[in-house]
């Protein structure tokens, strides 16, 4: 009976570390199939304490506006949030300035015909093509996934030990990786004896190492406005980095969440473990 208090306090932190855990960490998705396996980049938004860069999420954002639109929507981001605090942090002026340059569907009239109309705050980022039938046609029979939680819905498997760690270490960025590796994939022509069909394009991260999206990044393809050189590794981890806040524009506010949930259940941990010390002090067993 005397090791009883000691069980309660160790309960409590086992507790506490599977809590925090659950609002620090998301587990990765399997879907390399096989191929090869994206290195680890270091993100500012990675580890407990990890932040957005605002500078890197405000080149991002040129990135897939000036690039990656012309196939791939952000259909679940309105253009309000690039304003809030989290994200680019852009200036309500701007904001609307950037939005005005979209043209939204938008109806029916009082005569109930559709138009079309300059977007506002309110908005989405509207899809790049009507239909994905339209959007196939488009792409080579391709469809252009909507990349608004893409660094979410893929990712690679991590195995073990490394998903058992990343309970501990706050890893997520699997997603993020994934991306970064994908657009930096890209060879010019395919292993001696591989057999690329045509109009497929290679790349060592995507399943069966074929993929229909040509490369979409060459060097000094944008022009940044802060003057940074826009590399392709430099615009692939820009823009990822922007989908990573498109996908979870909440992340820094759920990692300061699960720091203040462990740092709470450490708290009374203790207050129990001392808490049943006293009261059991003496008491013959």
């Amino acid at each position: 009976m005397k090791t009883f208090p000691k069980r309660i306090a160790a309960a409590g932190l086992i507790a506490g570390a599977v809590l925090a855990a659950g609002a620090l960490s998301q587990p990765a998705m399997a879907s390399t199939g096989g191929v090869s396996t994206p290195h680890m980049q270091k993100w500012s938004f990675g580890g407990v304490f990890g932040r957005f860069d605002r500078a890197q999420l405000k080149r991002g954002l040129q990135v897939y506006r000036e690039v990656c639109s012309a196939c791939h929507g952000l259909k679940r981001v309105a253009f309000r949030t690039l304003s809030q605090p989290g994200g680019p942090e852009l200036s309500e002026d701007v904001v609307k300035e950037l939005a005005a340059e979209y043209e939204i569907k938008d109806g029916p009239d009082d005569e109930g015909e559709m138009y079309d109309r300059p977007g506002t705050l309110k908005d989405y980022f509207p899809s790049t093509y009507p239909n994905d039938k339209a959007a196939r046609a488009a792409n080579n029979g391709a469809l252009p996934p909507d990349l608004s939680i893409i660094t979410k819905a893929r990712g690679y498997h991590r195995g073990f030990p490394g998903w058992f760690l990343d309970l501990f270490t706050g890893y997520q960025e699997a997603g993020a990786d994934y991306v970064h590796a994908l657009l930096t994939g890209y060879e010019e022509e395919p292993p001696e004896g591989f057999h690329l069909v045509d109009g497929m394009s290679y790349n060592h991260y995507f399943g069966g190492n074929q993929i229909g999206m040509p490369p979409p990044l060459s060097d000094e393809l944008v022009e940044y406005e802060d003057g940074t050189k826009a590399t392709v590794d430099q615009m692939a981890k820009d823009v990822t980095a922007f989908l990573m806040w498109t996908a979870e524009p909440t992340l820094e506010q759920r990692k300061r969440l699960g720091f203040q949930v462990f740092l709470f259940v450490l708290l009374l941990s203790g207050m129990l473990y001392f808490t049943t010390k006293r009261l059991w002090h003496g008491v013959k067993h």
